[in-house]
């Protein structure tokens, strides 16, 4: 059984998607991030970085003691892993798989994380930075796209490199970002959106919250920490 700690954000749902398609038994835990819920101490033992997704695995392979993991790519190559699933078995099929699973959380989610809040969360809207996340975010599209024009998914075959890079391509419209400008992605995108599992995913985290706005109490809760916050914990 998988504890899954768990709001529904892009990066929420990259797990949820992994879980869904391999059916693995999973118990949704939820973190309300706007409440400051991840500042709590027993999700610090899971999470030291107070950032949801974390897991909690009850019968790992080995055996023995549970197994807590955080940060959302390390917990889809550990599932992977587990399963024997949605990873290529061979080396060089991995590599593809991890390079892509890489590039999306050091690239796309982190751009479109920051286009995300200078464009809808800041309550300075700064222009430059708009229009420095917008661009990058549109780079990086084009990025995909150009990978996605000989085949059908990020890796060939349906893999974790799409679980993480789709929940981000989900907000595209609130990302200044027109699908029909990236044909071969748009066609990936609309694939992935009507397989069954993700569209589970998707409603387990509707059935959390369907309540996305961002006030000024979760304001300060979600974009005012400190090392001092840490430590105070």
């Amino acid at each position: 059984m998988i504890d899954l700690y768990y709001w529904p954000t892009p990066n929420g749902h990259k797990i949820t998607l992994f879980l869904e398609e391999t059916d693995m038994p999973y118990t949704i835990m939820p973190v309300n991030i706007g409440t400051g819920e991840q500042f709590k101490p027993e999700f610090l033992a899971i999470s030291p970085n107070n950032r949801m997704p974390a897991i909690v695995d009850h019968a790992p392979m080995e055996r023995g003691a549970p197994i807590s993991v955080f940060e959302s790519g390390a917990i889809l190559l550990y599932l992977a892993e587990k399963s024997e699933r949605f990873i290529a078995p061979d080396l060089r099929g991995r590599a593809e798989v991890t390079q892509w699973l890489f590039w999306q959380v050091g690239g796309l989610g982190p751009m479109a994380g920051q286009n995300h809040h200078f464009a809808r969360y800041a309550p300075e809207k700064i222009p430059y930075a708009i229009e420095r996340y917008v661009k990058e975010t549109n780079r990086l599209y084009g990025v995909l796209n150009k990978r996605l024009a000989d085949r059908e998914f990020i890796a060939g075959a349906y893999s974790i490199a799409d679980m993480a890079a789709y929940p981000w391509i989900v907000a595209h419209d609130a990302q200044g970002q027109n699908l029909s400008d990236f044909p071969h992605l748009q066609r990936w995108f609309e694939v992935i959106k009507i397989r069954p599992a993700a569209v589970r995913a998707y409603q387990r985290g509707a059935a959390v919250s369907s309540n996305p706005i961002v006030n000024e109490e979760s304001r300060k809760i979600l974009f005012g920490q400190t090392a001092q916050t840490i430590d105070n914990e």
